[in-house]
């Protein structure tokens, strides 16, 4: 069993990565009293909810399922978490635990966030996107017909359980969609790490054990290092938005769920690759091997042929990081450094943002 933490004062939390992890440890340490509601959804219940409450037995433990996919992250379904916290009088004691992917996380933490002005959370991510990304930080939140994610608050779990074991049940496209993020933290932290990801991307695909647990551990290592530096995402912690502008838009776009957040993000991070080049501060050679990495996972590396340049841009103008009325993207300066900014030229994101119209096929 690998471990982590992130370090952030009294609130800071271990992070558990490997193959049986949940079973290791000792979970019942982290939970306030006897009164426990797991959240899942739909798809992870039937393989893995039962298992989880015999590992909490002795507890008082009650549990929501809700729907699975993006299109429900929204207030209506946080609100049936709170109609079961109510109705089985759970008090500010409770132990939230979010038992599924980046959707169920999100939801859950937000919920326990606002319960009773904050209570007990615990983050068990099934999926890589979640394993890497939303479980770790403390962000919580649900979308908005006008923009993801911007509904939310920063909230830290008590404790993440990151175990490999649920990638068994895990589809090729949503193993595709984690790596996405994965091959972000190269791009904007860890060249060594890039270089990596490039000599076994294969073995990544294949959910090789050792790969996956290393991935994983190395991503969660270098988010802990950036939350631990911002956690309200004031400098640094921007830069794990890469390529997340451009996403967020064709997510939106496209009606949530139908691209899968990581299927965005690729393609997002492409965007953000192209305007680089055209601004002259990195060259080509390091969008093509980032495209190389996306192709080897079968990612989208162009956005949707149906979107327009003024479609792209009205999304993005609703965007966490717009600021008086400027819009912000993480661009690469070199493999291994990002940058937040809004000093580019108006005409060059065009062309960016018209990479999906400008050629026959993908």
């Amino acid at each position: 069993m690998n471990s982590l933490r992130v370090e952030l004062g009294d609130r800071s939390y271990p992070i558990f990565v490997g193959s049986g992890v949940l079973q290791q440890c000792d979970l019942a340490s982290y939970i306030k009293s006897k009164q426990v509601m797991i959240v899942t959804n739909e798809t992870i219940a039937p393989h893995y909810l039962d298992n989880l409450i015999q590992i909490l037995a002795g507890f008082d433990v009650k549990s929501v399922i809700l729907p699975d996919g993006e299109q429900y992250k929204t207030l209506d379904y946080v609100n049936r978490i709170f109609d079961e916290l109510l109705s089985s009088r759970q008090n500010r004691n409770t132990t939230l635990i979010a038992l599924g992917g980046g959707v169920v996380g999100d939801m859950t933490g937000f919920a326990a966030a606002s319960y009773q002005r904050g209570v007990n959370f615990i983050q068990i991510p099934t999926t890589i996107l979640s394993q890497v990304d939303s479980s770790v930080g403390g962000k919580t939140g649900v979308n908005h017909p006008l923009g993801k994610n911007m509904i939310g608050a920063f909230y830290q779990p008590q404790l993440v359980v990151a175990d490999i074991d649920y990638f068994q049940t895990l589809a090729h496209r949503e193993v595709a969609a984690g790596i996405a993020e994965i091959i972000k933290y190269g791009l904007i932290y860890d060249a060594d790490f890039f270089v990596w990801l490039e000599q076994n991307i294969e073995l990544l695909v294949a959910k090789d054990e050792k790969a996956l647990c290393y991935a994983i551990m190395r991503s969660c290592e270098i988010k802990a290092e950036v939350v631990a530096e911002d956690e309200t995402e004031q400098g640094i912690r921007a830069w794990l938005n890469l390529g997340h502008t451009f996403g967020h838009a064709i997510e939106t776009h496209q009606g949530y769920g139908n691209w899968l957040h990581g299927e965005a993000v690729a393609a997002g991070t492409v965007m953000a690759l192209d305007l680089s080049c055209r601004l002259g501060w990195i060259d080509n050679t390091l969008l093509e091997r980032a495209k190389a990495l996306f192709v080897a996972c079968e990612l989208p590396i162009l956005p949707p042929r149906d979107m327009s340049v003024d479609a792209f841009i009205d999304l993005m103008s609703v965007d966490k990081k717009v600021l008086d009325g400027s819009i912000r993207l993480v661009l690469i300066e070199q493999l291994g450094r990002a940058t937040v900014t809004d000093q580019f030229d108006s005409a060059l994101l065009k062309q960016t943002l018209a990479i999906g119209n400008a050629v026959t096929e993908i």
